[in-house]
């Protein structure tokens, strides 16, 4: 039961980063019906920003935590904002109006491009932090010797992964920005007819999906401790299949999906082998999409006439 435990809040703190990588290709494919296969990249590029940012602090000699970590955070949201906003104007709106194989194409392109712009500037190598963040709260200590803990960084993520959470999902319902989203979602042509400016709409969801990301890439680093710039790819591949087992399009089923995956992941390494851990995930989803074509909380898509 103990190790149960533990696995469990390793999966979840897992899943937590998966769900808001998964959160940026959604909302993209809400509106545009594209998938960005760039996001995964900007999430690498997020976590070597937020190292970036790290070391420049330490060699000025600011070592206060809370206040690194809070500049980390600023920094890599606004740099992989912008680096969103670019990817949007610069090879996804002028194909917009193309055949739909077409942005695909680019996006592959823009994900092998970033990929290897980071490998040529900052190198292949693996680029370690010290832990930053240590200890946390002991749960239950077992007469078998097995420890079940939750550490302070677990703690950070998960919380800040259902902060974002609730504010994205009021912004959604409840703002200006989120109604013209969901507008657009809909109908853009009708949405633009009604005064919705769309294209600012859709380069604003690429900035707020890059932010996310790059909170996602931050809290990679702090809890694994070493990036390079293959984790984008990986991570990509991961939080759009937790999308696609979510529902594409559905915020809770993106961050739903990130979890699942997480727990998969985390439980067939913790009990089987941990070579086939993949398989277990991509087996499932497989398996889900045969009974739920949709995902699990997507909406089936509806063809107007």
């Amino acid at each position: 039961m103990e190790y149960f435990l533990q696995q469990l809040i390793n999966g979840v703190t897992l899943g937590s980063i998966y769900g808001l990588i998964a959160i940026g290709y959604t909302m993209v494919y809400g509106i545009i019906g594209m998938i960005n296969f760039a996001h995964g990249e900007i999430f690498m590029i997020g976590s070597f920003i937020a190292l970036a940012v790290f070391l420049a602090l330490a060699a000025i000699g600011i070592t206060f935590l809370p206040l690194v970590l809070l500049l980390m955070v600023v920094v890599a949201m606004i740099c992989t904002a912008a680096w969103g906003w670019t990817i949007e104007r610069v090879a996804y709106r002028p194909l917009r109006g193309s055949f739909r194989l077409a942005p695909l194409i680019t996006a592959i392109g823009m994900s092998i491009f970033l990929q290897n712009f980071v490998q040529v500037t900052q190198g292949a190598r693996v680029k370690p932090l010290p832990p930053q963040i240590q200890g946390g709260i002991t749960l239950m200590d077992s007469p078998s010797g097995i420890v079940v803990q939750i550490s302070w960084i677990q703690i950070i993520i998960i919380l800040m992964t259902v902060v974002l959470m609730a504010g994205f999902s009021l912004l959604i319902s409840k703002t200006s920005l989120g109604r013209q989203q969901r507008a657009c979602e809909q109908d853009r042509k009708m949405a633009s007819l009604l005064g919705v400016n769309v294209d600012r709409t859709i380069s604003l969801t690429f900035v707020m999906g890059a932010g996310l990301a790059a909170v996602a890439g931050m809290m990679f680093l702090l809890y694994y401790g070493v990036i390079d710039f293959y984790i984008g790819f990986i991570a990509g591949v991961k939080a759009f299949t937790a999308a696609v087992l979510g529902g594409i399009g559905s915020l809770p089923g993106a961050m739903l999906g990130g979890l699942a995956i997480g727990l998969i992941e985390t439980f067939w390494s913790g009990y089987f082998s941990v070579e086939y851990k993949d398989v277990a995930a991509f087996s499932i989803l497989a398996i889900v999409l045969i009974f739920m074509p949709s995902g699990l909380l997507g909406r089936p898509e509806v063809e107007k006439v």
